[in-house]
């Protein structure tokens, strides 16, 4: 099925409108978030790679009209004149790992109005749910405190797609592996897992079912060890473990209970052993609130595995993420909707040192010692540069989160930076709300 069906019914209605009525000079759409979700100090800018590829190929061909025919209960032939219809338009873009605010575009397209209607759900969809989910691994990589973070998402996340996005955002922000191979293999990222309690249920001892993994498994080896009684389960592994050799490398996994009360049980009785090189991973319902308050209490964890919470973003599981017109064919547009009001014409954001941002007009020159966060990403239906690779992506973000402000780097109560407006485009907003009163509000009044 093609990707331009996956579109809400009134994007449709509204382009055979334009396309009707001849309406079909340059839009320029921003897509932002209104507001950052309760205890997110930033956001981390993602969803651009998959966004270009679905404009690339954005096309309409004759299966989608006969598709939207039947949406709508009408015959083919009045669907005719979308027909061919492809992005040919200019994407401007904050490149992926960046960090960003409210209200400052992520990214802006220009394109013929039918077009860019088009595929505003398609883009919105990416683009509010890979940040979100980028936003939620990032606080947990901040919560461990530079001990490795790895990803147990797949099992839970809302589709295998999901899944394999919450991989690939968990690396893009710094994890250390994922249990999804098809992510592992596809995106070169380590794959990292261990065993299920049913393994260990299917065996008659836990000693037992150590044993046979490590004859399939020559090591190093994870053994999960609270199936039936931790402590002992810990104590048993140690006697595997060192009996097979296999200390250096290898970690038992506690996945349930008080994870930081077991964990240092767990560490007296690996230690007691001779086995201070084995790690202990811990997991189970984690998110970033949890691996804090593991890392605050001094708990001797070396690995924290993270799942459902963060693979859903189960706090926040959404953005209040909005992709607006703010010019159409030359005239600045905005809406004046209670707490929903927008600003008029293309946009840059221009970042000073210390995350001091400015909203400015896309074509304002940028303040001294600020640089312009939003980049030609696509011109004319075509990427301007080849697709980046992931490292580039993960380079940024670690610099940028190096540079964040203590007080927005919290886990609890953050203050995220607000960006400044430019005079300039305050004034633009004041004349452009003026002219609606003028032309539009007034006559009705009248």
């Amino acid at each position: 099925m093609s990707d331009a069906r996956t579109t809400d019914l009134y994007e449709l209605t509204m382009a055979m409108s334009y396309v009707r009525e001849g309406m079909t000079g340059p839009a320029t759409f921003s897509l932002y978030v209104r507001d950052l979700p309760p205890d997110r100090g930033f956001l981390v800018a993602a969803g651009l790679e998959p966004v270009l590829d679905h404009l690339a190929g954005f096309r309409i061909g004759p299966d989608d009209i006969d598709a939207f025919a039947a949406a709508l209960g009408r015959p083919p032939r009045d669907l005719v004149p979308l027909l061919g219809i492809a992005f040919r338009g200019e994407v401007r873009a904050v490149p992926e790992g960046s960090l960003v605010f409210a209200n400052e575009p992520l990214l802006e397209i220009t394109a013929p109005l039918p077009v860019a209607q088009l595929v505003e759900t398609y883009v919105l969809n990416l683009i509010s749910h890979q940040t979100a989910i980028a936003s939620k691994s990032a606080r947990c990589v901040l919560a461990a405190d530079g001990r490795p973070v790895v990803d147990f998402s797949l099992r839970r996340t809302h589709g295998p797609p999901a899944g394999f996005d919450a991989a690939r955002l968990g690396a893009l922000v710094g994890f250390a592996g994922t249990s999804n191979v098809a992510a592992a293999t596809s995106l070169g990222l380590p794959a990292v897992g261990t065993m299920a309690h049913s393994y260990v249920e299917a065996f008659g001892s836990e000693e037992t079912a150590f044993r046979a993994f490590s004859r399939a498994h020559p090591g190093p080896v994870t053994y999960l060890v609270d199936t039936y009684d931790t402590e002992e389960g810990v104590r048993t592994a140690a006697r595997v473990l060192k009996s097979l050799g296999l200390g250096a490398g290898s970690a038992v996994r506690l996945d349930s209970g008080d994870l930081g009360a077991l964990a240092v049980r767990s560490r007296r009785i690996l230690d007691a052993a001779g086995l201070p090189e084995v790690q202990i991973v811990v997991s189970g319902g984690l998110d970033e609130r949890k691996v804090e308050r593991l890392v605050r209490e001094h708990a001797p964890v070396d690995v924290f595995a993270v799942g459902t919470k963060v693979g859903v973003s189960a706090d926040a599981p959404y953005l209040d993420s909005a992709y607006k017109m703010v010019a159409y064919d030359g005239r600045p547009v905005m809406k004046l909707s209670a707490k929903k009001a927008t600003a008029p014409g293309a946009k840059q954001v221009f970042r000073r040192h210390g995350f001091a941002d400015t909203l400015a007009l896309a074509d304002e020159p940028a303040p001294a010692g600020a640089r312009p966060l939003l980049r030609p990403v696509m011109r004319d239906g075509e990427r301007v540069a080849a697709v980046p690779p992931l490292r580039e992506a993960q380079d940024r973000f670690a610099a940028e989160l190096a540079e964040l402000p203590q007080e927005a780097r919290r886990i609890t109560r953050p203050v995220a930076p607000e960006p400044l407006e430019s005079d300039r485009l305050r004034s633009l907003g004041e004349l452009v709300r003026q002219r609606i009163r003028s032309e539009y509000l007034a006559p009705q009044g009248a």
